[in-house]
């Protein structure tokens, strides 16, 4: 029994020795074990959408679908008709070619992006008020000419720089003051701002509109860090294999003095010389490798098919930001997303919209309410359902709509009527005026037909 316990301690001390922390340990930590970091900084998760094609394709997607078209700012919501069913009045066309001008919506949909790099991002407010970043905003003179530029700001770019400590202040907990430093992130900045910027002039956008949110990217980075380790030790591997490096074996009967010798150099020159000759051997077809006394040999490496361990990683990433997998890298091997990943992908934005995008923009709009921007009233967000189906799809559901009334029409019986086969459509009912044609007007064309167009130009 002693014997058997003794030979199991061997062995668990052996796997340990393979396998550090699990066998014997009880306690260990797989994040070490596995060479992924302890703690996700901001600049991390900045270098991994810069430098990752999966962390990029993951933003920037589903930044493309969210803002797949621009919203409209209504003064109220009219019919509850949207889009091109809406009479734009005469306040809202001059709101949406101001922000047409400043690229308000572009502009935002930038800071939303980079809020899902890291746990937040700033819309940054500069003021035609005549006062400095640092200094609260009363009220703003110029109606929409005051809202001058609008400054997408990164997390590392607006850090707080003074905390409301007081526990009788209406703002206890938030910030006082911010600093922006917008060469902070990234070094292409040709002439970087930095100042100190007060509350009032800065929109936190994140999923709630705190700072305290997580990164698109942060569930999913180890999972991004093992696709970086399969795809970059497939590509070293290769490059190895294809380098074909020589191993020169030392035979036990060379004479090193004599090939020292005949290189011309001193025996403890005689490594430096052979990776000389070696390095020069690889440059070129027609270059000489001497190697008296030694053999010659390639040291390949062996590779496993790296398609399994990157897909079980890329499933796991993609499971974390809620994104079909086909979405996320696009067609491979003739296979496309499918119907259900289509929608799965347009709901998830939709729920987005909703939740994150429209109570952020709907901040903005009452902070400019509030610095006199904007005319007080019940501002609605008229845009589009991206889970709407397509014209095409539409059309194909109309049509079975009218077979369906066909095919009752022995009953007496009408299924759908015109006007609700024009709502799938999109379309307005028919006015009486468009539904009903005058009977007069109608013999009298059928009587007297009209002329020509070259018959009447005579």
């Amino acid at each position: 029994m002693n014997v058997i316990r003794a030979m199991a301690n061997a062995a668990a001390r052996r796997l340990d020795v393979m396998f550090p922390g699990h066998f014997l340990a009880a306690k260990h930590n797989h994040y070490r074990d596995f060479g992924y970091p302890d703690k996700v900084t901001f600049d991390m998760l900045y270098a991994m959408y810069t430098r990752n094609g999966i962390a990029a394709a993951a933003v920037d997607k589903t930044i493309l679908k969210t803002w797949q078209d621009v919203p409209f700012l209504q003064e109220q919501q009219r019919d509850g008709t949207q889009g091109a069913h809406t009479k734009e009045m005469k306040a809202e066309g001059e709101i949406r070619q101001r922000f047409e001008d400043l690229r308000l919506w572009s502009r935002i949909a930038e800071t939303d992006r980079r809020s899902l790099v890291g746990s937040y991002s700033g819309l940054i407010l500069r003021l035609a008020d005549g006062k400095t970043f640092d200094m609260p905003v009363d009220r703003v003179p110029g109606g929409l000419a005051g809202l001058v530029e609008i400054i997408p700001a990164w997390e590392g770019q607006l850090v707080v720089s003074q905390w409301d400590t007081d526990q009788t202040s209406g703002t206890y907990g938030e910030p006082k003051m911010f600093q922006f430093n917008e060469a902070s992130v990234g070094d292409d900045i040709r002439q970087p701002r930095q100042f100190m910027l007060h509350p009032d002039r800065v929109i936190i956008w994140s999923r709630d509109g705190t700072l305290d949110c997580r990164s698109l990217l942060e569930a999913g980075y180890n999972d991004l860090m093992t696709l970086e380790k399969v795809s970059g030790s497939g590509g070293e591997g290769f490059w190895k294999n294809a380098k074909s490096a020589p191993v020169l074996e030392v035979s036990p009967e060379a004479r090193i003095d004599e090939m020292a010798k005949a290189m011309g150099v001193s025996v403890d020159e005689i490594a430096d010389k052979m990776n000389e000759q070696v390095a020069g051997w690889q440059k070129g077809f027609d270059q000489l490798l001497m190697i008296q006394g030694m053999e010659a040999k390639s040291l390949g490496v062996t590779l496993p098919s790296p398609e399994h361990f990157f897909s079980i990683a890329l499933q796991s990433f993609a499971a974390s930001i809620s994104m079909p997998v086909k979405i996320l890298i696009g067609s491979q091997s003739g296979e496309r997303a499918s119907t259900e990943d289509a929608n799965e992908w347009s709901q998830t934005n939709m729920s987005r919209r909703t939740n994150t995008v429209r109570p952020n923009i709907m901040a903005l709009v009452n902070r400019l309410e509030r610095f006199g921007i904007l005319a007080e009233r019940d501002w609605y967000l008229d845009w589009s359902d991206l889970t709407e189906a397509s014209m095409t799809e539409k059309i194909e559901r109309v049509s079975k709509m009218a077979d369906t009334n066909q095919k009752m029409r022995e009953t007496g019986e009408l299924v759908f009527t015109p006007d609700e086969l024009r709502e799938v459509l999109g379309k307005e009912p028919l006015t009486d005026e468009q539904r009903y044609r005058n009977e007069d007007d109608d013999d009298e064309a059928s009587v007297t037909p009209r002329k020509p167009p070259a018959a009447e130009e005579k």
